[in-house]
C-alpha cells in the first residue's frame, strides 16, 4: 500500500523531473513567482531559480519583465533533450499535465443506462 510521498516499495521516485514539473507550472500560470513553483512542486527557491535559468538557456521559456515581476512564455515545439525522445515536442507532455482543468470542465457526463 503506498504512502503520502512515498511508493508501495518504499522508494520515491515519479516519472516526471523537477524540470518538467517546473515547466508545467509555468504553462500553466506564466506569471507565477519562483517562490510560488518551489512551494508547488517541493523544491527549494534556488532549485527553481537554477531549473528556470536551464530551461531560459535551451529555449524552452522566454522570460520578460512585467512590471517587478517575470512572465514567461514557454515554446512547446521544442523537442524533448533526450536523445531517445528527441523526435518528440514537449507540446505533448504540456497538454497532458496542463489542460486538465479545461477537460474537467467541458467534458461531458458519461451516458446514463435508461434500460
Amino acid at each position: 500500500m503506498s504512502h503520502a510521498g512515498g511508493t508501495p516499495d518504499g522508494k520515491p521516485w515519479t516519472f516526471l523531473t523537477n524540470h518538467a514539473r517546473v515547466l508545467t507550472n509555468i504553462t500553466r500560470n506564466p506569471s507565477t513567482r519562483l517562490r510560488d513553483i518551489a512551494a508547488a512542486i517541493g523544491i527549494t527557491e534556488r532549485a527553481a531559480q537554477t531549473i528556470v535559468n536551464d530551461l531560459e538557456e535551451a529555449g524552452y521559456i522566454t522570460r520578460t519583465k512585467v512590471g517587478r515581476r517575470n512572465h514567461y512564455s514557454v515554446d512547446p515545439s521544442r523537442p524533448f533533450r533526450h536523445p531517445a525522445d528527441a523526435d518528440h515536442r514537449i507540446e505533448g507532455l504540456l497538454a497532458l499535465f496542463t489542460d486538465h482543468d479545461h477537460d474537467t470542465a467541458t467534458a461531458s457526463p458519461a451516458p446514463q443506462d435508461t434500460e
